[in-house]
């Protein structure tokens, strides 16, 4: 069955021509027109191209331009065209009722999780302690004390082992029983986590 490779290559072995006096005739360089009577399109251009150099070769070769062109449909391999099924038909980004609901509902969770994290932190850490009195070397007079401070509401705090009611603030003060002897006063706030912070104060009781 003739070709379009064959009948260029007999086209031009009938005359005589060489593939380089075919390139300086057709400006063509004869790897492509070597390409084209091998048929091997993998080597050529684009179609488009490859169908100029044909016409050119067929009209120097005194090939029916047609015909030429006819038989180069016929073999030239199909090409494969990549196709989108769903072309993009704007990349403009675009806030939509869906991603508004999203980016919402995003948020939320992350306050969630940073609540609950916020708690958590707060139930395994030690209570913050602070103490207003009794002052470091403090002198005290009579049989107690005056302790006062503040800590996180829901802890629970002991002065000496003297249970102190903590205020919804925080705060708390109490007159502790000191006795002879007593130099010290110890405060510890605990958490409900059982996590303590303990402070304590030297005191010189007059008794």
């Amino acid at each position: 069955m003739n070709t379009i490779g064959s009948l260029l290559k007999d086209a031009r072995v009938r005359k005589r021509f060489s593939l380089a006096k075919l390139e300086t005739e057709t400006k063509i360089k004869k790897d492509f027109i070597q390409a084209v009577e091998e048929e091997n399109w993998q080597a050529l251009p684009d179609y488009s191209v490859v169908v100029g150099f044909v016409k050119n070769i067929a009209n120097y070769l005194g090939v029916k331009e047609r015909s030429a062109v006819a038989l180069l449909r016929r073999d030239y391999p199909p090409q494969k065209l990549s196709i989108n099924p769903k072309p993009d038909v704007s990349k403009q980004f675009i806030w939509s009722p869906k991603l508004t609901f999203l980016v919402g509902v995003g948020i939320v969770i992350a306050l969630i999780l940073g609540y609950l994290g916020f708690q958590y932190a707060g139930f395994i850490s030690p209570p913050p302690l602070s103490l207003t009195q009794p002052q470091e070397g403090q002198v005290v007079v009579g049989v107690s004390v005056t302790v006062s401070g503040k800590t996180n509401p829901e802890a629970t705090v002991k002065a000496n082992n003297q249970p102190i009611l903590v205020s919804e603030d925080g705060a708390f003060t109490a007159e502790v029983e000191i006795f002879k002897g007593t130099s010290e006063i110890v405060v510890t706030a605990t958490s409900r986590s059982g996590k303590e912070t303990t402070l304590r104060r030297n005191i010189k009781p007059e008794l």
